[in-house]
């Protein structure tokens, strides 16, 4: 296993669009046990999306539980070809990214989501959660159509902060 380079803005890649993933080779198997590590390595990292290592294919990995604050959690998931099927509620809660590493902001998110993704076996899961673990794979999901945090606040002005500390 080996720990992969992050993207950071603005980097042009963030910005495109992932593709679906077709075949489970080897290949995509080794990038996705780099990607875990890749996230487990980053301190307070919590998912990492393919793109952000310049590899633009759908998918992420999330684990919410690496936040001691987060309640509802399943756990380590891989998510291939993630989509978000349903999602309500609004809530604004603060979010870093590693691929915008000097700042944070303020960002608006459903409460609740279900979504459907293709685990490393081949099946079709089909999950529902909330609040944290909800934000996280909503955040993680929008590299995958070239979308940062950065285009969900509401003002650069007043949404965004310079990173106090580094976790």
């Amino acid at each position: 296993m080996a720990l992969l380079e992050i993207l950071t803005y603005p980097n042009p890649l963030l910005k495109s669009k992932s593709e679906p993933v077709h075949d489970l080779d080897q290949e995509t198997l080794k990038f996705i046990d780099d990607l875990c590590e890749t996230m487990y390595a980053s301190p307070g990292c919590v998912g990492v999306a393919a793109p952000q290592t310049g590899v633009l294919k759908r998918i992420i990995v999330v684990d919410a539980s690496r936040n001691a604050k987060c309640e509802l959690q399943h756990g380590k998931m891989i998510l291939i070809n993630p989509v978000i099927e349903w999602q309500q509620g609004d809530v604004m809660a603060r979010e870093g990214c590693l691929s915008v590493p000097h700042f944070t902001g303020n960002v608006k998110r459903a409460k609740d989501i279900r979504f459907r993704a293709q685990t490393l076996d081949g099946k079709e899961i089909q999950m529902e959660t909330s609040d944290f673990e909800a934000r996280v794979i909503l955040h993680e999901a929008d590299h995958l159509d070239g979308l940062l945090f950065l285009d969900r606040v509401s003002s650069l002005k007043t949404d965004i902060f310079r990173r106090k500390r580094y976790l």
